[in-house]
């Protein structure tokens, strides 16, 4: 197939939704299928892949992060429409993701789309206009925006349950994104090549250091477990608007020299901070589906997360992790119970390796292609609106 995706996040941003289509790109041209990316321009950035194509783009000083795509949009209108797309997937419903939707119309090709993003819990980045208003125009946007795709692909339940409550009557398909494979290092060797210190029990969080991540209810439930544990240290790694207040929180609650903030980090260098813990704290209620998480526990790395979103859809609560309350009390006393019996640990550990092998970037690769296969309609539902989610699910 010829794939056209449109997305308004791709590297070098680093996020769940890049992360997502880098390696749904990397499986589809595995099968063979020709792949092009309509993105964002970055100032000085120079890609490898030829098949990416950057839109003009501003930065804003609100997010500088996430650069603007800004018109006009035609002069790429002669790529699109050089390769004869049999599908278009876009990964937004804003700029990008509408150029997207309005080319994929213009010339009759079906159109996925993924739901990567529960928006309206990001009014806070929209300066000056009332949230009220910010949430009401989301939430038109967001069934006007879907409804008008030929399917609809979901991360997890939570995401798709978002949908139907903005009316999106499309078919939507639940996949989450598949796990990465594990990197052979002994664990040792990694604790070394980050810096942890012998003896020590490091805590990790790994993410962007956002305010919707609930950095505040994670460095509260830190103060708590520090105080009481003199061997445990937390560990940040990422970085985004948030850490500087997050760091005035960490001296605020006189744990500044027990947090280590690692700023970003390059993907292949993360996975050492995975192998080197020994448990992953993540309080967020925003996410659609926490990749993190499935990636920590590919390393054994069991988490101890807050319930809400779709974080915690991939934790079977005192299996292969534990699922708590939006406390920060909660959370630190599960995670000072864990920390404290080795054998809880252990079997949570290995049950979260066992948990995640089964569900790989190739599972989803197929999963996908089967809702493109729909879209064009080279196969039929076999089953009718409403039932087709259940049977993608990762579990």
């Amino acid at each position: 197939m010829r794939i056209a995706i449109f997305s308004d996040s791709y590297g070098p941003i680093v996020n769940g939704v890049s992360v997502s289509i880098e390696a749904l790109v990397e499986e589809l041209r595995t099968r063979g299928h020709s792949v092009h990316i309509f993105t964002t321009a970055f100032s000085k950035h120079k890609d490898a892949d030829p098949n990416i194509y950057r839109f003009p783009s501003v930065q804003l000083p609100f997010i500088p992060e996430y650069p603007l795509a800004v018109p006009p949009f035609y002069p790429m209108l002669r790529h699109f429409r050089k390769h004869s797309f049999d599908i278009v997937h876009t990964h937004t419903p804003y700029t990008i993701g509408f150029v997207g939707l309005r080319w994929a119309e213009s010339h009759g090709i079906p159109i996925v789309s993924t739901y990567h993003t529960l928006y309206e819990r990001y009014v806070h980045y929209v300066p000056y206009v009332p949230k009220v208003y910010t949430r009401y125009k989301i939430a038109k946007h967001t069934n006007y925006y879907y409804n008008r795709c030929s399917q609809v692909i979901a991360p997890s339940e939570p995401a798709r349950n978002s949908l139907r409550r903005h009316s999106v009557k499309t078919p939507i398909t639940v996949i989450a994104t598949g796990n990465p494979e594990r990197r052979k290092m002994p664990k040792e060797q990694a604790r070394q090549e980050i810096g942890a210190r012998p003896g020590e029990k490091v805590i990790l969080y790994v993410g962007r250091v956002a305010k919707e991540k609930n950095i505040a209810i994670l460095l509260e439930a830190a103060k708590e477990i520090l105080e009481r544990r003199d061997d445990v240290r937390l560990w940040i790694v990422g970085d985004g608007a948030y850490r500087k207040e997050s760091q005035r929180l960490a001296r605020e609650f006189g744990i500044g020299d027990r947090v280590k903030y690692t700023g970003a980090v390059p993907r292949s260098e993360v996975d050492k901070y995975y192998l080197g813990a020994d448990l992953f704290m993540f309080a967020s209620t925003t996410e659609t589906q926490g990749l993190v998480i499935g990636e920590a526990m590919t390393y054994g790395l069991p988490a101890v997360a807050v319930r809400g979103g779709g974080a915690s859809e991939s934790i079977r609560n005192n299996e292969n992790g534990l699922v708590v309350g939006n406390s920060a009390l909660q959370l630190s006393e599960t995670v000072l119970n864990v920390l404290g019996n080795p054998a809880l640990l252990g079997r949570l550990s290995e049950n979260a390796r066992k948990s995640v092998a089964s569900w790989t970037h190739s599972d989803a690769c197929e999963r996908v292609l089967e809702v493109y296969r729909l879209a064009t309609g080279a196969i039929e539902s076999p089953v009718p609106e409403g039932v087709e989610d259940a049977r993608t699910r990762a579990d």
